[in-house]
């Protein structure tokens, strides 16, 4: 029991990093799948298109269905332009105001399509079918060579021994595939350190504190699913037994629409006041009362723990 506790433990401490581990072997997985059981390069002048469709299609895909599982793209958008506000309310503004909120979402949308594209191009299947249709490659390859150049070029996916009758000067498709694959993963990996980096050095809490944070709002929102549970279903049973018994139901205490306005907007740092989350600043502002609640502050990307956690926990 001890055992899968702390099996447990170590799985809650590093969920991003398992979850992100677990998104990249998936893909990986399915790329595999796809270039060896669905790819079949057609080796004829639709090589560019067919290739560059398997490499770059799958992967645009898995990007928006990066922004659909983000918990927070949805906090952010949910309740964003309001009937009453419609008229004030322009996309364009939307996006404007919402574009450093994004930011980490669109990075962390990322980590599907670059790890499908890094792998595909180790893989060298996909680039190799495109790059053997690409009108610069063919230039270069085939110059002076005739029209019977470019039809042995567009071949080789299908038959490699086609190479031996191509000239020296061609690099080999593979190996430029699995090159680039190598330093677009290179590159991944160095801006994902600088940035994690610079966000950590900006923090305006210390070290300390931040896990103290992480820490309150795991309990937070564990405290606030069993009371939303509880007072959902006293809530429900007490319309079901007045529905049944015909009778008037008594006064129930329950948030109102402003209530819930305020703690489901984005968390914003004020070095003043240290607030841990929304319903914190909510409940020590006399209901938000005291305090005008909407974007001021300073939206922090090493606190973006905050929002993600509250939108995890509540299932959207």
């Amino acid at each position: 029991m001890d055992k899968l506790r702390k099996v447990l433990d170590f799985c809650i401490h590093h969920q991003t990093i398992l979850g992100y581990s677990t998104v990249s072997l998936l893909t990986a997985a399915s790329e595999h799948i796809f270039s060896s059981v669905v790819f079949k390069c057609p080796c004829n002048s639709e090589n560019m298109l067919y290739g560059s469709v398997f490499l770059i299609v799958p992967a645009f895909i898995l990007f928006l269905l990066g922004y659909m599982v983000n918990a927070r793209t949805w906090r952010l958008l949910t309740g964003s332009c309001p009937p009453e506000k419609r008229r004030s309310c322009r996309l364009c503004g939307t996006c404007a105001r919402y574009c450093l909120v994004l930011a980490p979402v669109t990075a962390r949308a990322l980590v599907a399509p670059l790890t499908w594209i890094a792998v595909a191009l180790l893989g060298a299947s996909f680039y190799e079918c495109a790059a053997s249709g690409n009108g610069l490659i063919k230039s270069f390859v085939c110059k002076d060579k005739g029209q019977e150049c470019h039809n042995l070029l567009a071949k080789i996916p299908c038959n490699v021994k086609l190479l031996e009758k191509i000239p020296d000067e061609l690099p080999s498709l593979q190996a430029q595939s699995q090159l680039i694959g190598w330093l677009l993963i290179a590159s991944i990996m160095t801006v994902a350190l600088i940035s994690t980096c610079v966000s950590r050095c900006f923090s305006p809490v210390s070290y300390l504190q931040l896990k103290f944070w992480k820490i309150y709002l795991e309990k937070e929102q564990d405290l606030f699913q069993i009371k939303a549970k509880e007072h959902a279903t006293k809530l429900a049973e007490t319309n079901i037994n007045c529905f049944f018994e015909a009778t008037d139901p008594a006064p129930f205490q329950t948030p109102s629409n402003e209530d819930w306005r305020k703690i489901s907007f984005l968390y914003t740092f004020d070095s003043e006041k240290q607030y841990y989350s929304m319903i914190h600043k909510y409940i020590n502002t006399n209901r938000g009362e005291n305090v005008k609640f909407g974007e001021e502050g300073q939206k922090r990307s090493v606190l973006g723990f905050v929002d993600e956690t509250s939108a995890n926990e509540s299932g959207f």
